[in-house]
């Protein structure tokens, strides 16, 4: 009977990949030919690699080596599993060649709300790809909170009430009413919004009015409501904005994140004084952030150009 035809065990053989600690073993073994010196390769006893060997024989039903005195030596069907392996192993080394002479994909993923996007971020934005041109900035714009961990994502730039607000602050917001130029000239008081347009946008709440956002600004100025000729609801506060900035009626303004158009004149603050709204802007970052230094470098040019704006 031929030696690799004998059975080591009874038992069925066992379909699929055998373990891969015991491939290890076998190719370490059936190089060197020598228990021993697989043992010494691998940090393992020679009784270990010796168990291993066993146990990937009985997984294929055939024995992979004849054991001769003080000698190994490969069957045919070891010599067929050692040629399987190191074809294996070659092709596994020229794909990590391969990879690694890949360049290295460098991202940055961050959530933020849309008005944060289009009004501060987007604007500032090129300043850190001018610094980072190998840097993939990835922008994800929603009023729904995304989970960082769940949708891979590193760095979340949060607006939340400011006894919520985990991480570091970025800033403070105020809110004041604006509009522009042409429609200042005709607000002297706040009763002279009876005669303008509402610019605002869809409530989240069912019921609210929609003079909601104005409430702290109403507090500060000492005013019951706010009334005005009709109101113009947007899906979204950028859309308001813009029909703001083209003169179509009065926007509930947020600072600092207008602070652009203002000092640019494309929307000016007619009755002055802003009012805190008790929300602020504060990062958020995820477990991944922690293990890229891109992801890092952002956040640290996040919080100085807000230092920037606050002196500006």
């Amino acid at each position: 009977m031929r030696a690799e035809n004998a059975k080591p065990s009874s038992r069925p053989p066992v379909t699929g990949l055998p373990p891969l600690e015991l491939m290890r073993s076998f190719e370490a073994a059936a190089r060197t030919l020598s228990f021993t010196q697989a043992a010494q390769e691998l940090f393992l006893t020679q009784s270990a690699v010796s168990r291993q060997i066993q146990q990937l024989e009985a997984s294929l039903g055939l024995l992979l080596f004849e054991r001769r005195h003080r000698a190994l030596a490969l069957t045919e069907a070891g010599g067929v599993l050692q040629r399987a392996v190191v074809e294996s192993l070659e092709r596994l080394r020229d794909a990590t060649a391969r990879l690694r002479a890949m360049p290295t994909l460098r991202q940055v993923a961050i959530t933020c709300t849309p008005g944060f996007a289009s009004f501060w971020l987007i604007p500032r934005l090129a300043r850190f790809t001018a610094d980072h041109p190998q840097v993939d900035v990835r922008v994800s714009a929603k009023l729904e909170v995304l989970d960082l961990e769940q949708d891979r994502l590193d760095v979340a730039v949060r607006f939340v009430p400011i006894e919520r607000g985990t991480g570091p602050a970025l800033f403070e917001e105020s809110v004041m009413p604006l509009c522009a130029p042409q429609v200042a000239k005709l607000l002297r008081t706040p009763d002279d919004l009876a005669q303008q347009t509402l610019l605002t946008i869809e409530m989240m709440h069912p019921g609210d009015p929609p003079t909601v956002e104005w409430e702290p600004w109403l507090e500060l100025m000492g005013l019951a409501d706010v009334r005005t000729k009709n109101t113009v609801r947007f899906t979204h506060y950028t859309e308001a904005v813009a029909a703001a900035v083209a003169g179509q009626g009065v926007v509930i303004g947020r600072m600092p994140l207008l602070r652009d158009l203002v000092q640019g004149g494309s929307l000016v603050a007619p009755f002055g004084m802003g009012a805190s709204s008790r929300r602020a802007y504060f990062i958020e970052t995820s477990r991944r952030a922690a293990y890229n230094a891109d992801a890092q470098d952002f956040v640290r040019w996040l919080r100085a150009e807000t230092e920037v704006a606050r002196r500006g």
